[in-house]
């Protein structure tokens, strides 16, 4: 993969943006960000601004729901749980996968093979931009917080 090629599901994700009236500029890092502070560090940009899609189930009936948190938070699952009217559980790898068809460490937060309902951390309606991935772990996107919620059909949220 050359420096400046993106990776093909990154490409489906910029195809996606696009098709809904929104040109991203994604960027390809040069290392794997492993967690919300490596990816803040790389794009010099606060931690708040990390927007993680993070994949959750409903207990009782097994439905996923995304939520997309800020980097400087962590879920809280009560608080959530409370808020669905139904337990949460964190999804493992394979139900990650099957649900978004993007693995854990990339999922965007849009493209998936259906729609998700979808709660977005209202702590990032703080910023003019947040950062989210973009399928693949070395890529990220630019977003205002409102074009996400529109994009995406997210209720904002308390989530931490």
């Amino acid at each position: 993969m050359g420096h400046n090629k993106l990776p093909p599901e990154s490409v489906s994700v910029k195809d996606w943006l696009e098709k809904r009236g929104f040109t991203p500029q994604i960027k390809l890092l040069d290392t794997m960000a492993h967690t919300a502070a490596e990816a803040a560090s790389a794009l010099d940009c606060e931690l708040g601004q990390i927007a993680k899609s993070l994949v959750f189930y409903q207990v009782q009936s097994n439905q996923p729901v995304l939520i997309i948190v800020s980097g400087a938070n962590r879920v809280d699952k009560q608080l959530v749980g409370d808020y669905l009217g139904t337990k949460i559980k964190t999804a493992g790898l394979e139900y990650v996968l099957e649900t978004t068809g993007f693995p854990v460490g990339g999922v965007p937060p849009v493209a998936h093979k259906s729609h998700l309902r979808t709660l977005l951390d209202r702590d990032l309606l703080a910023f003019r931009q947040v950062w989210a991935a973009a399928g693949h772990s070395l890529t990220l996107f630019p977003i205002p917080p409102d074009q996400l919620i529109r994009l995406t059909r997210a209720e904002a949220i308390a989530v931490a």
